[in-house]
């Protein structure tokens, strides 16, 4: 048995010893995970050095708004004339040209109104006729009453002569004629004088009617020309029956329908024009670097992939907030600054626009972005 007992005690101290070793292998482990976290560390710090680096380049070099949207001509058509629609000529979306007929009114009542004035006109230009026959007859009795005039002034001067000789004839000293002889001639002398004078009142008064017949055709003269001038008018109101395109372009809104009773003023379809733009609202901290004529890169909502190149045409007059309804009164103490955006006109080549085949139209959505160090 004492040859066991030593065994055993030399292998109960075994244990401390392995112990004892595994904190010596410990320091080992913990090395992979530290490797990973730096790793994963660089490449976060890589990446935010990139975004920031980018961040900084763009703000140094270009400005962008996403607050951007096309605009075009949107011109309404509307009836010039009240009336009852009998045509619609035109469809949704249609293409129009300038001057094609977009529908037609009932064209009765105004037909009658020129039929009306005509008639008007061939009175009036009736009543003119006559009244030039009627100062033609005047003159020729003016004409006369001259020449009785002439005739009175000869028999005037022939009772003057008369009265004179009889005078001669007839005194205190020579009987040669009768007392009677000599008051006839005198009465005579006398009756000439008060004919001349009535023959020249009768000649002033014809010429007095000339002057009144001319002053009434003048006046039918006028009277014809008001109606001719109503007439036109007239006319021209027919011819707003016919509604008419007012530019080329694509039909939009349309409201208009065969029976429909318009009314002047009224919008009965819109019409939009092919040639668009873009309006931009640039924040005023934007503007600094921005001109007339720098590119642009625009990309639409409507169409991505598609980038599209513009140029800055032109920049608005004030700031979007003036131009509202109701602008921000900043007088009344109650201020906060806010920056505000300016609308800057952004225009596209003729021919890129063409080449979407109408896919731009006005209202879309759009980024603009501007390189400032052109």
């Amino acid at each position: 048995m004492s040859t066991q007992e030593p065994k055993v005690l030399s292998a109960v101290p075994a244990a401390p010893a392995a112990q004892g070793a595994a904190p010596a292998a410990a320091p080992a482990g913990p090395s992979a995970p530290n490797r990973k976290v730096l790793v994963v560390a660089a490449l976060v710090a890589i990446a935010a050095l990139a975004a920031g680096g980018r961040m900084w380049y763009r703000s140094h070099y270009f400005v962008e708004t996403e607050n951007a949207y096309v605009a075009g001509h949107v011109h309404p058509v509307s009836a010039r004339i009240s009336g009852v629609v009998t045509k619609v000529l035109i469809d949704d979306n249609q293409i129009v040209k300038e001057g094609d007929v977009i529908a037609e009114l009932d064209p009765f009542d105004q037909r009658v109104k020129v039929e009306q004035i005509q008639a008007q006109i061939a009175s009036a230009e009736q009543q003119v006729t006559q009244s030039d026959a009627q100062i033609a007859q005047v003159k020729a009795q003016a004409s006369g009453a001259a020449a009785q005039v002439a005739q009175s002034e000869a028999q005037l001067l022939r009772a003057r002569q008369d009265a004179e000789r009889f005078g001669q004839l007839y005194n205190s000293q020579m009987k040669a004629v009768s007392k009677a002889e000599l008051d006839a001639a005198v009465a005579g002398r006398a009756g000439a004088v008060a004919d001349l004078a009535a023959r020249k009142d009768a000649a002033t008064a014809a010429k007095a009617q000339i002057t009144a017949a001319n002053s009434a055709r003048d006046v039918l003269k006028a009277q014809v020309d008001v109606l001719r001038v109503q007439l036109k008018d007239a006319q021209q109101q027919l011819a707003y029956n016919r509604i008419l395109a007012p530019v080329g372009g694509r039909i939009g809104k349309r409201t208009i329908e065969v029976g429909q009773r318009v009314t002047p003023g009224q919008q009965l379809t819109a019409i939009v024009q092919e040639n668009v733009w873009l309006t931009a609202n640039f924040k005023e901290t934007q503007l600094a670097d921005l001109k007339p004529g720098q590119e642009v890169k625009v990309s639409i909502d409507a169409i991505p992939g598609k980038e599209l190149i513009g140029k800055v045409d032109s920049f608005a007059p004030a700031s979007g907030a003036q131009f509202a309804l109701l602008p921000a009164d900043n007088a009344t103490g109650n201020f906060t600054k806010i920056v505000q955006r300016v609308p800057v006109k952004i225009t596209f080549k003729p021919e890129d626009v063409k080449a979407l085949s109408g896919r731009l139209v006005p209202g879309m959505s759009a980024i603009a972005e501007v390189a400032i160090k052109q």
